[in-house]
């Protein structure tokens, strides 16, 4: 007997279009469409030699009656179902003129990002919700230079203006455990979490592995976050492929802390992080006010050291 053969790929365009308040729009699948009743991202197929922005521009408009002015590239997902395979190409669309209509009669519903999620998603959507529950800023301590009195200080003004995830880097800071478990309580009382860089504390909400860690890693070892950082498209692979939460890719520009490293540059950023399946933060050198550069090169958001803290 021959092998089945194998099903080509779909290639699909999904919004994640979300307003300020950081509701984003999902989609009822309407009756006689496969999967009917089912929940999704706005959007569609592909056409053969058609760009993925572009057919996400067209499907919002045929589908929503919207007009999409500002796309950014976001996370490609890959998902088998049993009538074909699905390559989702996701983008955040954050600008667009009109309000969103049910052309094809399906529901419409504007999901808040801490409400109970609606039900049932589909499969190849569900995952998403986690990777966009990230929030923007990744904000990393230096506590080896800015002194820890300080540190905590900083951080309890950031926390205060609503900063939402921090790893623990200071690999060489003597009280480094009093520290971070500082830092786990302070980010606690205000709904932060905090990922702790090479290790893992109790109370803490997870772990940043470094490049060389992550090469040894044969699968991921903690129930809580797991991130990495990555230099290489080799090295974002690899987290790819033990499904971490996130990664943090750089450096985008040069550094007080890594002087002389090659830098990647916007578009050297953009070639590695192309079609990441995890949400990619830019880092190296990078302040608030470079959110829309990352964005543009297909980040999450952005990890800073001296931008959290001084920017």
């Amino acid at each position: 007997m021959g092998s089945d053969p194998v099903s080509p790929v779909v290639e699909v365009a999904a919004a994640v279009i979300q307003r300020a308040d950081g509701s984003f729009l999902l989609a009822q699948r309407p009756a006689g469409k496969v999967y009917a009743g089912w929940w999704e991202f706005p959007g569609g197929k592909v056409e053969a030699g058609e760009p993925a922005e572009r057919a996400l521009v067209r499907e919002l408009h045929e589908e929503l009656g919207i007009e999409a002015h500002t796309t950014y590239p976001w996370l490609t997902r890959m998902h088998v179902y049993e009538h074909a395979t699905v390559r989702l190409n996701f983008f955040r669309v954050l600008d667009w003129t009109g309000e969103p209509q049910a052309r094809e009669k399906q529901a419409l519903l504007w999901q808040a990002i801490d409400a109970p999620i609606v039900a049932p998603m589909l499969p190849a959507n569900a995952p998403v919700l986690a990777c966009l529950a990230l929030p923007h800023e990744y904000a990393v301590t230096d506590a080896e230079k800015m002194g820890l009195e300080f540190s905590l200080s900083q951080m309890l003004a950031r926390l205060e203006r609503g900063l939402k995830l921090i790893q623990v880097r200071d690999k060489d800071l003597p009280e480094r455990v009093g520290f971070a478990a500082q830092v786990v309580e302070l980010a606690h009382r205000y709904g932060a979490k905090v990922l702790i860089n090479g290790d893992s504390i109790s109370g803490g909400d997870g772990i940043h592995y470094s490049a060389r860690q992550l090469m040894t890693l044969q699968e991921r070892r903690v129930s809580g976050l797991a991130a990495a950082s990555c230099h290489t498209r080799e090295e974002l692979a690899r987290a790819m492929r033990l499904e971490l939460d996130f990664a943090v890719l750089g450096p985008v520009k040069p550094t007080a802390s890594h002087l002389g490293v090659p830098t990647l540059g916007w578009e050297g950023f953009a070639a590695i992080a192309r079609g990441a399946s995890i949400p990619v933060y830019a880092i190296g050198g990078l302040r608030h006010e470079d959110l829309p550069a990352a964005w543009r090169a297909g980040a999450h958001g952005v990890a800073m050291i001296r931008g959290s803290w001084f920017g």
